[in-house]
């Protein structure tokens, strides 16, 4: 059958729309994304602002239309952290239901983390062993680990890219007190996590999803999208620390310019950076490996694996 899921996060609203059957992979058909930044659009209060509501209603009609016109059988609406955390989140899922008719199931940060995660299990099975799993999306990070396909632990942290740049860098570039400032924030959230995930040991494959990975990845020399979904990508710690102090100092015209980084996603790239070289740094990783699949293809399979039960 023909699924679309329809994620609506911190910075983009993406239908992918997908051909599936349980027992096999899902065959992406169709993608559809609209840039809206909501992890940017609370105001002083924490809400989505009437503007923001406005946005967000016509992106959704606008991929609604776009499921139609591809022959979408069944639509999957959930949204993370941009509104699981506004002030007025009922309203906006209201008002989303009320003039689309679209229900957004709003994930927690622990699902986004096990349904990430199993998607990562997906892609690489069972023989990567022990998997520690890192995503950094628009509005928080997500960190997993385990050997089976529900992970031992996950936590969810208020560190995405777009949350961290709205509050703590307002330069172009930043300022070195914003950027020092960041980074001491970052480093004592992720440190907090960092012995709940130890004493199971260390993993045997550590893997980054998200768009803030490949970015980094690609910046750092990793293969062009264009190569395809199955050549290895990885991002090394030490490539990582050579790049950040370069991507503070440069402005986000300056940034766009860079391979693989979007418009779009270059104003929010420095504290992704900060977040990624937090991470591997505090959990001792010298190298991850980026997964193309993440929190949307998990949505699927779980959907996949629910109708292969019934």
């Amino acid at each position: 059958m023909r699924l679309g899921v329809l994620d609506v996060g911190s910075n983009t609203v993406h239908l992918l729309v997908v051909d599936a059957h349980p027992g096999a992979r899902p065959l992406p058909a169709h993608s559809h994304k609209a840039e809206l930044r909501l992890a940017q659009l609370l105001d002083g209060e924490g809400a989505i602002g009437p503007d923001g509501i406005e946005k967000l209603v016509g992106v959704v009609h606008g991929a609604l239309q776009a499921a139609e016109d591809k022959g979408v059988e069944d639509l999957l609406p959930f949204a993370t952290s941009a509104v699981r955390e506004a002030s007025n989140a009922d309203d906006v899922l209201a008002r989303v239901k009320a003039e689309t008719g679209v229900e957004l199931q709003v994930l927690t940060g622990a699902e986004e983390a096990r349904l990430t995660f199993l998607a990562v299990r997906r892609w690489f099975g069972w023989s990567a062993g022990k998997l520690l799993v890192l995503d950094i999306g628009g509005g928080s990070l997500e960190i997993a680990y385990g050997i089976d396909e529900e992970p031992d632990t996950a936590v969810s942290l208020p560190l995405g890219a777009g949350r961290l740049t709205a509050g703590w860098l307002p330069g172009d570039p930043p300022s070195s007190d914003d950027i020092r400032a960041l980074r001491r924030h970052v480093r004592a959230e992720i440190a907090r996590t960092v012995g709940e995930f130890s004493r199971f040991g260390a993993p045997d494959h550590v893997v980054a999803t998200s768009k803030t990975f490949k970015q980094l990845a690609r910046i750092a020399g990793a293969a062009r999208s264009a190569e395809g979904l199955y050549v290895q990508r990885e991002l090394k710690r030490g490539s990582l620390e050579t790049w950040v102090p370069k991507l503070a100092a440069m402005t986000t015209a300056q940034r766009s310019a860079l391979p693989g980084v979007s418009e779009g996603r270059s104003g929010q790239l420095v504290a992704g950076a900060l977040v990624a070289e937090a991470a591997m740094d505090l959990f001792e990783v010298e190298s991850v490996e980026v997964c193309p699949w993440a929190l949307r293809e998990g949505v699927i399979l779980r959907r996949l694996d629910h109708m292969g039960s019934v």
